[in-house]
């Protein structure tokens, strides 16, 4: 579950910085971090599932094996998506917000599928280095020209323009690539939406709506210095290849729409101004996403009666909703009311097993109950988010705490290692790692996991 507040449940922010790209470019060089006032990671069961299943078809058809390509939020108002060397695929929240229809998502995880697919992040540094070698190579020229004719005016300024036109022509070589892998990815995405019997009609439908935004950014800009096609030229082409479709007219399930909407209520919901929430969301309005973002709304802003009276009536509608479920505990375990948070939390779970970050709540609620007799069922519960959930640094947090509370040392600063190495703290992961070797028992996960950790900070000094 998302939270406005809470570092541990939502705002993850990377710490080590992460590679960004404006939108739907394949990545360049620029880093964001959290330190530098990057935008953040949000994680959310509710809203990952629902991308996992708009990009599983995708990425079949893309031949994209699954589970290797894990999709992030990224904390940003703006509509931008990219992926990265690392096999991920970052999605602003802005592109959720934005978009009406799931189709409208569905495309814009196709295109970025087709820079995937197509290799384009691999070929794009093989053409930087080129586009660098040949700018170095006219440098190199330039300056020999200009030694040569030492005190001739000419000579020198033939010297100048040699280097000045080797950059020019190394990085229009390179933006005219980047154009290329752009309409590459275009045509790719419209592919993988045919194979899976959905229209390309949101994808186009997107395309539109930024080339309007973008339409007096681009005015008097020369095409050859742009990393993508000029808006209404990409338009042009992209709309006869949609229009052929022949699912250009083929509808989002009704059941993938109501979903849809959920999403985009609990997104505006969490990170939108009262009043922003209120215009999209009427008093009038009483439907399901309309409740469930003053639901949360209400949440946000400690009015904490209304906002559980809210989330009672949305579970009395739509009992089998997990996230319903999911919101109640946290709710109710960030107002002090640890026993009721354990039983909505386990409500959630039996409804949605699979959802590692749900279960590190519940285990976060057992703790909170300061009964001794509830620190195993929390271990169990951490223990699985930790399997489910690797790279979550609270989720060994919290079970760093709960094997402290049953006098498990070794298990502590095993996990408490592995939340220093995730957070980047190289050195306390290697104390920790160090002391949890000393007592946990040779050659058990555990403890090959913590040489693991020793054995990548001996590899750094190298």
């Amino acid at each position: 579950m998302v939270t406005a507040t809470s570092r541990r449940t939502w705002i993850k922010r990377f710490r080590t910085g992460l590679l960004a790209a404006v939108f739907l470019h394949a990545p360049g060089p620029a880093t964001v971090s959290a330190q530098s006032g990057g935008h953040g990671v949000i994680r959310d069961t509710e809203i990952e599932h629902l991308l996992s299943d708009y990009a599983s078809p995708i990425f079949n058809a893309a031949g994209i094996s699954k589970g290797s390509i894990r999709i992030a939020l990224i904390d940003d108002r703006t509509f931008n998506a990219f992926v990265t060397s690392g096999r991920r695929m970052f999605i602003n929240i802005g592109a959720l917000l934005d978009s009406k229809t799931p189709n409208e998502v569905i495309g814009v995880i196709a295109h970025e599928s087709g820079h995937v697919a197509g290799g384009h992040l691999t070929l794009q540094r093989e053409q930087m280095a080129t586009a660098q070698m040949m700018a170095m190579a006219g440098l190199l020229i330039g300056a020999g020209a200009m030694v040569a004719g030492a005190g001739d005016r000419n000579a020198s300024n033939g010297g100048v323009g040699v280097m000045m036109g080797a950059q020019e022509l190394a990085g229009r070589t390179l933006l005219s690539y980047q154009r290329g892998e752009e309409q590459a990815a275009d045509r790719a995405a419209i592919k993988y939406l045919d194979m899976t019997a959905q229209s390309p009609k949101g994808l186009l439908d997107t395309f539109k709506r930024l080339s309007d935004d973008m339409m007096f950014k681009t005015t008097g800009v020369d095409p050859y210095l742009m990393s993508h096609p000029m808006p209404q030229d990409r338009i042009a082409n992209l709309t006869a290849i949609a229009q052929a479709s022949p699912h250009f007219n083929v509808k989002d399930s009704a059941e993938l729409q109501a979903r849809h909407d959920l999403m985009r209520a609990k997104l505006l919901g969490f990170v939108g101004k009262p009043d922003e929430v209120n215009r999209k969301y009427t008093i009038s309005d009483t439907s399901v996403p309309a409740r469930y973002a003053h639901a949360i709304l209400n949440y946000r802003y400690k009015k904490t009666p209304e906002a559980l009276a809210q989330i009672d009536d949305l579970i009395k509608a739509r009992p089998e909703n997990p996230y319903f479920w999911e919101l109640k505990g946290q709710i109710l375990l960030e107002s002090g009311r640890s026993k009721e948070a354990v039983s909505a939390l386990r409500r959630s779970i039996g409804l949605e097993p699979d959802a590692g970050l749900i279960r590190s709540l519940l285990g976060r609620a057992l703790l909170a109950l300061g009964d001794a007799s509830n620190v195993q069922d929390a271990v169990r519960e951490l223990s699985n988010a930790a399997q489910r959930e690797p790279e979550d640094a609270d989720i060994w947090q919290s079970l760093s705490m709960a094997y402290g509370l049953q006098n498990n040392i070794g298990m502590a600063e095993y996990s408490a290692a592995q939340e220093a190495f995730l957070l980047g703290d190289q050195q306390s992961a290697v104390n920790h790692a160090s002391k949890a070797k000393s007592l946990l028992p040779a050659g058990s996960p555990a403890s090959i996991k913590a040489d693991d950790i020793l054995n990548f900070r001996v590899k750094r000094l190298k």
